[in-house]
């Protein structure tokens, strides 16, 4: 009995101390890089909002998708979008093999460092370049590249590996989202096996959970077995009215939030608070200049639509403690 007696002060200090982790961790900051705000009240409201089974605007824990642009919302995409830094690498990398690109454009002027100049042709020239560097090969050889590649890839200005410049608060969200029962998807115009190599030890989405454009493949026997060829052919361009396609090819829900930066997923915002019930739209407004960038060249036509329909904006320079992680 003695020692039963002895055990009952322990066993109180420990309940005790358990009880104030519970209590704490039920006050904790779930978005601690965030200022308070406007947009930080919106999305903690919505979450908890439709996560109440009380409240008019629950939702089933199987109907809270919630789809991310990638570029320009979960990390940077200045000066130019990383995906195509990967490929001007690429054109380096093989143009050994090609010595007719010291005259072809846009190989010319990338070898010659002018990217601007090899930009001239727009669209057309984005996608010489991706068939260039991104097909003939399997599946399994362009994700071992991938894999080299943002391993070690900097970018020009901060010097900082591609994956060191997400948003910090974009991080937060993502794992605020999911704690509440979400499944979160990425949602981008980049290539769809460009992100999938390294988008879960990053953001913690796995690949199954990554939706983006995509060029053609093929299966092939092969003496070693089946693989699955890249073809210079595209596929799904996934990209403003190309995103809601492509969510509803590889998701099959619509979305109850999004969140994007630009332009290019005005039409996923749409699509998204289109349907019933509660909607969270969030728009990151790029106005950071000292710590990030500050532009609105893309985006005009959804900060319009925002305003107009009360979607949720983010104001960098405003709304974020943090830019990029400090360590991970």
């Amino acid at each position: 009995m003695r020692f039963k007696h002895a055990l009952l002060p322990a066993m109180l200090l420990a309940f005790a101390l358990a009880s104030a982790q519970l209590a704490f961790a039920q006050v904790a900051d779930p978005l601690p890089s965030w200022n308070d705000g406007p947009a930080k009240s919106a999305i903690m409201g919505f979450v908890s909002a439709v996560t109440d089974k009380n409240s008019k605007s629950f939702i089933p824990v199987e109907e809270r998708i919630a789809a991310f642009d990638n570029d320009g919302t979960l990390w940077a995409e200045k000066p130019v979008y990383f995906q195509l830094f990967f490929a001007i690498d690429r054109v380096k990398a093989l143009a050994p093999e090609h010595p007719e690109w010291k005259t072809q454009e846009p190989f010319a002027s990338i070898l010659k460092g002018d990217l601007k100049g090899a930009m001239k042709e727009g669209d057309k020239a984005l996608v010489d370049i991706v068939m260039a560097t991104h097909a003939g090969m399997t599946t399994a050889e362009f994700e071992t590249l991938v894999k080299d590649w943002i391993a070690t890839a900097r970018h020009p200005q901060t010097k900082m590996l591609y994956t060191q410049m997400v948003y910090q608060p974009m991080l937060e969200l993502l794992a605020y989202m999911r704690a509440n029962g979400f499944k979160t998807f990425i949602v981008s115009g980049g290539g769809i096996e460009f992100m999938r190599p390294w988008t879960e030890a990053v953001y913690g989405v796995p690949p199954e959970q990554v939706v983006g454009s995509s060029i053609k493949t093929k299966y092939e026997m092969r003496p070693g077995g089946p693989v699955l060829v890249r073809l210079p052919q595209i596929d799904l361009i996934d990209d403003k009215a190309g995103k809601p396609v492509g969510i509803n090819l590889h998701i099959g829900r619509r979305p109850v939030a999004a969140f994007g930066n630009s332009d290019g997923d005005q039409q996923m915002l749409e699509w998204a608070t289109a349907g019933p019930g509660a909607r969270l739209a969030l728009l990151v407004h790029h106005t950071d200049a000292k710590r990030e960038y500050a532009y609105d060249k893309g985006t005009e036509n959804a900060l319009a639509e925002a305003k107009e329909k009360g979607w949720t904006v983010v104001d960098m320079k405003q709304d974020w403690k943090v830019i990029y992680p400090k360590a991970r």
